[in-house]
């Protein structure tokens, strides 16, 4: 069965308000995350460092000119890259999370549901297809080799994350994938021609009934007391500390997300792009995390864990934080990553946000070394906890 065949036996029967949404922090109903103006959103927390795209772009330039930066080797070997393989039956047990490069995951839960996170698979990430980070791994598939994709969640509109050709793809291959947006990025996806589109704030949760059957069969069964072929899910989203922006005109138009996933007895959560503590610039030597700094960080993780988690499974950046003082408001790096993953209160995770793209200073093999250092300091397992997987490899969970 082809793949736009497979994705056409299940669609989006019911999309409703979920009970989660009673589970907020008192201060989240003061929606301090939207701009006054309304035309807009930030981030509400003192964990968080505002910075010009021209402080940023400077300091860019005159580090590589100063010879302060570090040129990343991307000369293979890097990152291995391997075919994925696919489950082709729905009745799965395990939940199973396929790396598929940067932020991208497929994650294939017991009971059928599939979802798509983040999927870039261009050759640039960039609004131009000849400037811009290349891939130094290759992709390990294309989109027209996943058999089927039920829901797609977006976590914001960086090209590293939200692909305008990769979404075309998705929307002939998979025209009835259900695509799952941050506030305001919505109307995008309407000018791509494209209408399964809900789009939460920060908090929101909506409950999603896939079905092989029309609505009024799946009502028809119901009041004949049969049970209808479904797939159940529940979609939270939920706060990270970013910046979205696709132009130089629009920095933090739309909103930026972490979601959660719950489908099949299990909960996933996608942390999406995210920092955790803005860091000053400090000696190589200094410790960020000394007690003397005590640099505050973003306590939205910790309200995630408290009143959504606790998680299966999380999906944790790793990468991407090089030089410290201009990326850690954005981009977490591994220690920051393993106080994201214990604040979340994730049972397992995986590393992503790494091995693709050269965007930041850090070597291109360093996230996973920094990861088992950052997990040995907590006194956590350098195995079987919080993961690096190779491109296109698949890790299951069974159920506990």
């Amino acid at each position: 069965m082809s793949s736009a065949s497979t994705s056409n036996a299940l669609y989006a029967a019911a999309i409703s308000s979920s009970q989660l949404t009673k589970a907020i922090p008192e201060e989240a109903k003061e929606l301090r995350h939207h701009q006054k103006n309304g035309k807009g959103f930030l981030n509400p927390w003192k964990s968080w460092n505002e910075q010009s795209a021209f402080k940023i772009i400077s300091t860019v330039i005159y580090r590589r000119f100063s010879g302060k930066a570090n040129t990343p080797d991307t000369k293979p070997p890097t990152v291995p890259v391997h075919k994925p393989t696919f489950l082709r039956s729905r009745n799965t047990q395990d939940l199973r999370a396929t790396w598929l490069g940067h932020a991208c995951y497929y994650v294939e839960f017991p009971g059928g549901l599939r979802v798509l996170f983040d999927p870039v698979f261009t050759h640039r990430c960039s609004p131009f297809s000849f400037l811009g980070p290349a891939r130094y791994t290759e992709a390990p598939c294309q989109i027209e080799d996943i058999p089927t994709i039920d829901i797609v969640i977006i976590s914001h509109s960086h090209y590293d994350h939200l692909s305008h050709p990769t979404i075309m793809k998705i929307k002939n291959c998979h025209p009835n994938a259900h695509f799952f947006v941050p506030l305001n990025n919505k109307a995008w996806f309407v000018d791509c021609g494209i209408h399964n589109v809900t789009e939460l704030d920060w908090w929101d949760a909506k409950d999603l009934i896939l079905s092989k059957s029309t609505e009024a069969t799946i009502l028809k069964a119901k009041e004949a007391g049969n049970d209808p072929e479904t797939i159940s899910a529940t979609i939270g989203c939920l706060p990270c500390q970013h910046m979205s922006a696709r132009s130089p005109f629009n920095k933090a138009h739309t909103l930026w997300a972490s979601w959660s996933v719950e489908s099949g007895g299990r909960k996933l959560w996608f942390g999406g792009d995210t920092g955790y503590r803005a860091v000053p610039e400090l000696p190589d030597t200094e410790d960020d995390y000394s007690p003397e700094l005590n640099l505050p960080h973003c306590p939205a993780f910790a309200q995630i864990g408290a009143l959504r988690g606790p998680f299966d499974l999380g999906l944790i950046p790793i990468g991407a934080y090089s030089p410290r003082f201009i990326m850690s408001p954005m981009h977490a790096n591994p220690y920051d990553s393993v106080n994201i993953f214990l604040d979340t209160k994730c049972r397992r995770a995986l590393g992503m946000h790494w091995g693709t793209w050269v965007l930041t200073d850090e070597d291109v093999l360093e996230p996973p070394r920094i990861l088992r250092e950052a997990l040995r300091k907590k006194g956590i397992d350098e195995v079987g906890v919080f993961d690096v997987i190779d491109i296109g490899e698949s890790k299951e969970y069974a159920s506990p």
